[in-house]
């Protein structure tokens, strides 16, 4: 929610997203999604989560930076081994539903405009949609 936060939304916006933007124990422990955390000296900079979707396909299901180490370069490591891990996994396609405030960051990843999706939190908020091939990326280490 920090993470989010920092774009500025208000307190009643951060509540309203707040079941979507959690993770529930049962996602933990869904062998479809899979969950990477950045750390340093054991204090947690962020983490991301990939939901399998088929076996060709999965989407980025969270990703989030502490926003004292936003810019320092935790997203761009979280979403490269990201994609490793779905291409290794066999996934040719990352699907991305980004926050608007973040478009820059996801075309940089690779993303590529895919159109809009409705927020789950949000009725009437359109969020940006991108694609990442995966075809060429190098399995994780």
């Amino acid at each position: 929610m920090r993470s989010k936060a920092v774009w500025g939304y208000t307190d009643q916006f951060m509540e309203a997203c707040r079941e979507e933007l959690s993770v529930s124990r049962e996602q933990l422990l869904d062998s479809a999604h899979e969950y990477l955390v950045a750390e340093r000296h054991g204090e947690v900079l962020g983490f991301c989560g990939l939901e399998y979707l088929s076996p060709e396909s999965c989407e980025l299901a969270a990703m989030f930076v502490e926003p004292a180490h936003i810019g320092t370069g935790v997203g761009t490591a979280l979403i490269t081994r990201a994609k490793a891990d779905a291409a290794a996994a066999g996934a040719r396609t990352l699907i991305i539903q980004g926050d608007p405030n973040a478009v820059e960051f996801y075309r940089a990843a690779g993303g590529v405009p895919a159109g809009t999706r409705e927020s789950g939190s949000i009725p009437g908020r359109f969020l940006p949609l991108f694609r990442i091939s995966l075809e060429h990326e190098s399995p994780a280490q």
